[in-house]
């Protein structure tokens, strides 16, 4: 009797599990495994959930907060992870984001999963401030606790970017035993973005269109966003400035009440949360993420991929798709008047956008197509 093989994904958002990890799933449905997707609240997401099931996969609930901690909880998601793990008996499990990555590589081991993986997709701010301030809160310790007993029973961690291995080896989150790969990001379907021609205003020049998208936190450069937007309009009122993004219930998220401000005031043109950026990257001649720290964005690699400048921080996650002076500018974090300055050289220069936009496109080409992320990460997880 053949066995089934069986690769099983932890996610606490499904919505991503297609947008980020889709085209690993696919191909990894390929090779002949049977797929099994573990997520929170699929009555929230009821189109994603159908999407999933009419690929053929297989999606179970499992109660899981999305943030904060409540050990009675948190204890909860643990136990029904590994009832999951133990009623499926996958052999492959990939877990990624700090509970999935938690609860879930626990449970595979309690579970007896012969081959645990773990993403790091980026590290949040109770690991960021650590790094800025060299000291650790009890929560913060204990979280760190959490990751390390993780950790240690993963067979592999794969990192997005040098910065975030450095920092948990740094801090002795993990054990120097247990291999580590780092791959460029998730990846970008360079088929899915394509290039785009960019925004011309009505004399036929490019138009003067700035892009973020994010959730609104302010870890990821929002406010300076807003601020370097109101510095610039001063001087070139025809400048646009949009925002793409939700709102978040993370300690650092943005109040809407601000939100409606800048959104009265004029100084940002806000999409919402899109299913499908395309249509903003196109409306943009720059894109601008202005970042404390990224696993490695993906709304970057996107427009990257359409061809479109870059301008972001030189900051883990980020410095990594920027050659400054070649397909954008990096910026040090939080200094709103550099990027000012930044944004003020395609706006004084705008052949730049152009310029860098192709740089952009040939960067994404080389290094960050999805398909050879993909084929690196399952080779690594020897699923071939």
């Amino acid at each position: 009797m053949t066995t089934i093989k069986k690769f099983l994904i932890f996610a606490n958002y499904l919505p991503h599990v297609l947008n980020f990890r889709g085209k690993l799933l696919a191909s990894i449905a390929q090779l002949g495994y049977e797929i099994h997707v573990v997520a929170p609240a699929l009555e929230d997401y009821v189109t994603d959930h159908n999407t999933l099931k009419d690929l053929g996969y297989h999606v179970h609930q499992i109660a899981m907060q999305p943030v904060g901690t409540n050990p009675v909880k948190d204890i909860k998601t643990l136990l029904a992870s590994y009832q999951i793990l133990n009623k499926i008996k996958p052999q492959y499990v990939l877990a990624y984001t700090i509970k999935p990555v938690v609860y879930g590589t626990l449970a595979a081991w309690l579970a007896k999963v012969p081959y645990r993986f773990v993403l790091i997709s980026g590290l949040g701010y109770t690991f960021q401030q650590v790094e800025e301030t060299n000291k650790r809160s009890v929560f913060q310790r204990f979280v760190h606790t959490l990751y390390q007993q993780a950790l240690a029973r993963a067979s592999k961690i794969f990192f997005q970017n040098k910065d975030d291995l450095n920092l948990l080896k740094k801090l002795n989150v993990f054990k120097p035993i247990i291999p580590t790969v780092v791959v460029n990001g998730s990846g970008v379907d360079l088929s899915d973005f394509k290039v785009m021609p960019l925004p011309k205003d009505e004399s036929g020049n490019v138009k003067l269109s700035f892009l973020l998208i994010a959730r609104l936190l302010k870890d990821k450069g929002i406010v300076e966003y807003v601020e370097a937007a109101k510095q610039i309009k001063k001087e070139y009122p025809d400048a646009e400035f949009h925002l793409v993004g939700s709102m978040d219930e993370n300690p650092a998220a943005i109040e809407k009440a601000q939100l409606d401000g800048w959104i009265a005031e004029g100084d940002i043109i806000y999409w919402g949360e899109l299913k499908d950026v395309r249509p903003a990257i196109a409306a943009s001649s720059v894109y601008v993420l202005p970042s404390y720290r990224e696993g490695t964005s993906r709304s970057v690699l996107e427009a990257m991929s359409m061809g479109r400048a870059i301008i972001t921080t030189d900051a883990p996650g980020c410095r990594e798709t920027v050659v400054s002076g070649k397909n954008g500018y990096l910026v040090p974090v939080q200094a709103i008047n550099e990027l000012t300055d930044a944004m003020r050289q395609f706006i004084e220069h705008p052949n730049l956008c152009e310029q860098m936009g192709l740089a952009s496109r040939n960067i994404a080409v080389d290094k960050y197509d999805v398909k050879k992320v993909n084929t690196q990460m399952i080779a690594e997880m020897g699923l071939g």
